[in-house]
């Protein structure tokens, strides 16, 4: 979990009440999903998204134990689909640790996706609330949309708008979910819902292009994976766009302009070199931290509490994680 600011006890202790809710479900069903949830769990995360529910939960007052069960429902959602998502790319690393396909066969890891996948919408259910269920559900159609069109149209589309249309889907859709439902959760009003939707949206947006930023600017112990391995798989991420954009006559842009995907190694080695030394990465945290400021700017209608300073921070953290 995070720890870049104070996060109150109460709020760290209900963060382990949803890890041990996750590996609950595993419980009178096969070992080895047991096994399997507790390799995925002890491979870390930053559990923000169940760190929004229960930090808007707190700020409105909502239903803690409905709230846990959403904040729970939510993180399986998203680690199912880091299973697949693993899978899919053949990815045998994730923040350093092995994923669960190095361990397992392909059939065992999709099943295991799908295991959780429907332990998250069980709990969606237990909230006993419908418009959550029906937002729960159509995410989870936006986050398998964003899925085929990266599989099918997204590589080597050095589109902007392509680009701000799968990080939505890829990442901030579920931001936005978890700020939404836990809004709806709470009773809130109509204008508080859309503004927290819009916080996270928002913030959504600025932790994928911040994360985005650091697969060119980090290093590989810290990413888990190699540098650039964006480019390499043929995603046209922020940073690259700015590059497009200040180097029109490179001939690598020249390729990308066409849809045509970088191949030699050398390439690659030389445009992530070049982008590092270019004014792409600055842009890039600009246009970050552009999202950030609306996020903040999403809760100024809300009453102070330690619990919106907290949602402010998150904010700000997701850009200073970078610097």
């Amino acid at each position: 979990m995070i720890a870049n600011f104070n996060i109150p006890l109460e709020i760290q202790s209900k963060i382990k009440a949803v890890e041990r809710k996750m590996l609950s479900q595993t419980d009178g069903y096969h070992p080895d999903l047991k096994a399997a949830l507790e390799v995925l769990l002890a491979s870390g995360g930053k559990r923000i998204r169940p760190l929004i529910i229960l930090l808007i939960g707190a700020m409105l007052n909502g239903p803690e134990e409905e709230m846990l069960s959403l904040a729970t429902a939510i993180e399986l959602l998203h680690t199912a689909t880091l299973v697949h998502d693993d899978l899919i790319d053949g990815a045998l690393l994730r923040r350093g640790h092995a994923t669960l396909n190095a361990h397992w066969s392909p059939a065992a890891t999709v099943l295991t996706g799908d295991f959780l996948f429907s332990c998250s919408a069980t709990l969606a259910a237990n909230t006993n609330h419908l418009e959550i269920i029906k937002l729960f559900s159509s995410t989870l159609t936006v986050i398998v949309n964003g899925e085929i069109n990266q599989l099918f149209s997204s590589r080597c589309n050095p589109s902007k708008e392509n680009y701000f249309q799968r990080i939505y889907e890829k990442t901030s859709s579920l931001f936005q979910t978890s700020a939404q439902s836990a809004a709806l959760l709470s009773n809130a009003t109509l204008d508080q819902v859309s503004a927290l939707k819009q916080y996270g949206y928002n913030l959504g947006m600025a932790f994928q292009i911040i994360d985005d930023m650091l697969d060119y600017v980090s290093n590989e112990k810290a990413l888990g994976k190699p540098v650039g391995s964006d480019l390499r798989e043929g995603l046209i991420t922020m940073p690259m766009i700015f590059f497009i954009e200040s180097h029109p006559d490179d001939p690598a842009v020249n390729d990308l302009l066409q849809q045509k995907c970088i191949e030699k190694n050398s390439e690659f080695e030389r445009i992530i070199s070049e982008i590092n030394q270019s004014d792409a990465i600055s842009k890039t945290l600009s246009q970050a931290k552009e999202f950030a400021e609306k996020a903040i700017d999403c809760l100024k209608n809300f009453t102070d509490s330690q619990y919106k300073s907290i949602l402010i921070s998150l904010a700000n953290y997701t850009i200073e994680r970078s610097l």
